[in-house]
């Protein structure tokens, strides 16, 4: 009883961990409410008298507050602002281009190409930057094909961890570890030690991914607010064909032009003669003018994958011309509704369209209940009808103000048209971020820290963009995940786990103990972090060895390592799982569905690997 008591902020410590893994299993409370909630907590119970770590010292509110000036939190942060330095720019829109190319003829191969690569980048470097590069290629690639990227995010995540478990550089777990190893045993593990165990263990994983994503990921498409920003009405827009225009002396196959995918073409002007469908043994020529009906969602993927529609829906641009090659480096959509009683009633859609703003050109337009097919630009507007604007963010910003037209809230789509010599920096910043790191020239954070700051310094992107690309949620959950590790290594709670895990199962053998090392660890490395939990174990695993009279204190050290990369049954338990977790729109138990089957998985195959690899029967 008395052990009890004066142990007792372990087992409060304990309970809180407890306690807020079971709230964000529920997701009932806001992610950030819960992460705030913990650290108060914590703080709270090591502010009571006799509150103090295992050895008699106090725990001051600024050890568990220590994950806020985290290295590896300020790297994930600053990695946040290079990524949206990359995407502002449109650096990666020459691969990404490739790949949606490729994805919609041959989705399986590249798909697989995708992965393959970033499976063989991440076994040589962190796996922080290889997800934020290949992140939004992901994310274009699922939406070119109107899949759930939620399909897709959890799968790049864990893949890139697979690769980490195959060289002694592919994750910092392996190095602490290793260090550890080095340090109590005078032996040394070489690059390639695990590498045949751990390419067995990412075999299996990605057959996992394969089979197990089909059922036990969600089909999430997003939030009801962002099924309004995908507008599903049809608009009518027009082509004037030219010698260089992509469909210049193009012809429908069985009525339908291949080349304008989920679009239809209502009308053909050829000089004074009007052409209507069905359209029979017709080649496009020169001066032909198209009215083309299609949603914006259509358009703004015409746009992304044919770039030089850009200048031709800017020069030829309803209510007058605009010169092409002064576009705007970056666009915006927006659908605009002719108010009731606005003077543009009567008005021709050419006639309106002169009163833009600078910047901003009419599109197209729709009517709610008939579709004209004639020219666009002389259709006579009526209060309820939609145009279709595009434009920068200061012109749509005047144009809230015109009071003829009511801006349609959360309709906007942003465009863009790359900048070559931002993307060439973007880039440069990128792959010199990756090669010092990844040269053991300078730390993570160094080389994160100063490309974000070069990012805003070139002007990639401003500091409102940076601002926002910095996600106060991972922020709050990783900072209130290392409080827990801070509160569980300092009070002994997570020692006592594992002297009870060795006592327990040395006697059923050396393969029961080398099992249990290894789901004790990836059990808590998705509660502490996964650094933490190889630091934490790596003593008690030779220790194991030493007590039980291995002659090779090895497949301990390795029980370790790879349980420790089992980081996949929570979004806390690694810092990529984080960054896909938005993007992905996945709630907390989601990881736990998916992750948790494969941490069971990687147990059961590391368990008879070992068995045979080590000859531990």
């Amino acid at each position: 009883m008395i052990g009890v008591i004066d142990t007792w902020p372990m087992w409060a410590s304990l309970a809180v961990v407890v306690i807020a893994t079971a709230i964000y299993l529920r997701d009932r409370i806001a992610m950030e409410v819960t992460s705030i909630g913990i650290i108060v907590a914590l703080v709270g119970i090591f502010s009571l008298p006799g509150a103090h770590d295992l050895n008699g010292r106090p725990i001051n509110p600024s050890d568990l507050l220590v994950g806020f000036s985290n290295p590896a939190l300020v790297a994930i942060m600053a990695l946040l602002v290079v990524g949206q330095g990359i995407f502002q720019t449109g650096a990666i829109e020459g691969p990404t281009q490739y790949l949606k190319r490729s994805f919609s003829k041959r989705p399986t191969y590249t798909l697989l190409l995708t992965f393959a690569t970033a499976f063989a980048i991440s076994a040589f470097m962190n796996n922080t930057p290889v997800v934020v590069i290949f992140l939004p290629i992901i994310v274009s690639m699922a939406a070119n094909r109107d899949m759930a990227a939620s399909k897709l995010m959890m799968p790049l995540s864990f893949i890139t961890v697979f690769a980490g478990m195959t060289t002694l550089i592919g994750s910092s777990t392996n190095l602490l570890a290793a260090g550890s190893y080095e340090r109590l045993t005078s032996q040394t593990m070489g690059f390639f030690t695990q590498t045949p165990i751990g390419l067995v263990l990412a075999a299996t994983g990605v057959i996992y991914l394969i089979l197990g994503s089909r059922f036990l990921l969600p089909a999430r498409e997003g939030s009801s607010n962002d099924e309004d920003l995908i507008s599903r009405r049809h608009f009518l827009i027009r082509f004037t064909i030219h010698k260089d225009h992509f469909l210049f002396e193009k012809s429908p196959i069985a009525g339908y032009f291949s080349e304008l995918p989920d679009m239809s073409v209502r009308s053909i002007q050829r000089g004074k003669e009007t052409l209507f469908p069905p359209y029979d043994d017709i080649q496009l020529s020169v001066g032909d003018i198209l009215t083309v009906a299609t949603t914006r969602k259509a358009l703004s993927k015409l746009i992304d994958e044919r770039r030089e529609i850009l200048k031709d829906i800017w020069k030829q641009a309803i209510g007058g011309f605009r010169n092409p090659d002064a576009i705007p480096e970056e666009l915006k959509f927006v659908e605009a509704m002719i108010a009731p009683g606005s003077r543009l009633g009567g008005r021709t859609v050419e006639m309106a369209s002169r009163d833009n703003p600078v910047n901003l050109v009419t599109v197209g337009i729709q009517r709610r209940y008939h579709m004209a097919t004639n020219f666009v630009k002389d259709v006579r507007l009526i209060p309820s009808d939609t145009l279709l604007f595009c434009g920068t963010a200061e012109a749509l910003r005047e144009l809230r103000k015109n009071r003829d037209v009511v801006t349609l809230e959360g309709s906007q789509t942003e465009i863009y048209s790359p900048d070559s010599t931002r993307v060439l920096t973007a880039r440069l910043i990128t792959f010199a971020m990756i090669a010092l790191f990844a040269s053991g020239m300078v730390n993570i954070v160094f080389a994160t820290l100063t490309a974000a700051v070069a990012m805003v310094m070139t002007k990639c992107l401003n500091i409102r963009q940076a601002i926002r690309a910095l996600d106060i949620r991972i922020f709050l959950v990783i900072s209130a995940a290392l409080a827990m590790s801070v509160a569980l290594e300092r009070t002994g709670a997570a020692e006592m786990i594992a002297e009870n895990v060795v006592n327990f199962f040395s006697q059923y053998g050396q393969l029961a103990l080398v099992s249990a090392l290894f789901l004790t660890v990836a059990a808590l490395t998705n509660i502490l972090s996964n650094a933490a939990a190889a630091v934490l174990f790596a003593p008690v695993a030779i220790s194991a060895a030493q007590q039980y009279g291995a002659v090779d204190p090895l497949p301990f050290i390795l029980a370790v390592v790879f349980g420790a990369n089992c980081c996949f049954a929570t979004p806390i338990a690694y810092q990529t799982n984080m960054l896909v977790m938005g993007p992905g729109r996945y709630k907390f138990s989601d990881f736990l569905k998916f992750g948790g089957p494969l941490v069971l998985l990687m147990w059961g195959v590391f368990t008879v690997v070992s068995y045979w690899y080590f000859d531990l029967g």
